[in-house]
């Protein structure tokens, strides 16, 4: 009876800590490297409960094994093989991803509410400040925390601000939020590429090419307006 309850116990154990460290969870982010996988099979086993990029055909390359937020398993360029870099890879495309999702969320609201003129000639106005008094503040100030954010994630492996790893203030830090966080910064990343390639070509903001486009869609689309892409500058 003991060794049959001690046995129960053991089984219970693994199973839990098995899902402890689910697939892209922080909790397994930032546990210790593990042994790379050297077989197919134990790969396959691996991610077999999580999503890949092409659900039918995509195999996930040895490196991406599940435990990253937002892992699907698309690594062409193998990028990622070296753990150190896939790390670092890892928090770059976050810090982008913020950048990018308060860039989209910024040009959209301006160009709603027309409030500035468009978003690409913002840097050329004038406001009242001297560009060398700004970039005296600028400069020291950006390098400050952005030297503190590195050493901070170096020694943490999170994301943070000033001496806050993780910074939290929302208690929104579990595993559920980081994957939704790196799918919106993702597909802000490629909004903010169109928004910048649609100034090139049509010369406006995202919301007033979006109302031509609804009133004339054959005559105001990308195929139409690249053609005077040369008239624009």
């Amino acid at each position: 009876m003991a060794a049959l309850t001690t046995s129960s116990v053991t089984a219970v154990c693994a199973v839990r800590g098995a899902k402890a460290k689910f697939a892209g969870s922080r909790a397994a982010f930032a546990a210790p490297a593990r042994t790379a996988v050297s077989s197919r099979t134990s790969l396959t086993v691996k991610a077999a409960g999580r999503d890949l990029w092409l659900r039918d055909s995509a195999v996930a390359p040895p490196h991406l094994d599940g435990t990253l937020p937002g892992d699907f398993g698309f690594d062409p360029l193998g990028l990622g093989a070296d753990p150190a870099r896939l790390k670092y890879y890892q928090e770059a495309e976050l810090m982008n991803s913020r950048w990018a999702m308060m860039a989209v969320a910024g040009i959209t609201t301006t160009d709603a509410l027309n409030i500035g003129g468009p978003w690409y000639e913002a840097g050329a106005g004038d406001y009242d400040f001297p560009i060398p008094a700004l970039l005296a503040v600028q400069f020291p100030v950006m390098g400050i925390l952005e030297l503190k954010r590195i050493r901070g994630w170096l020694a943490t492996g999170k994301s943070g601000v000033n001496s806050d790893f993780p910074w939290d203030p929302m208690g929104m830090n579990n595993d559920a939020m980081a994957v939704k966080e790196i799918k919106n910064g993702r597909l802000a990343m490629i909004a903010f590429v169109g928004v910048v390639v649609q100034a090139i070509v049509y010369r406006t903001g995202p919301v007033a090419a979006l109302k031509d486009h609804v009133v004339d869609p054959f005559g105001c689309n990308m195929a139409t307006n690249i053609m005077h892409i040369g008239s624009t500058f």
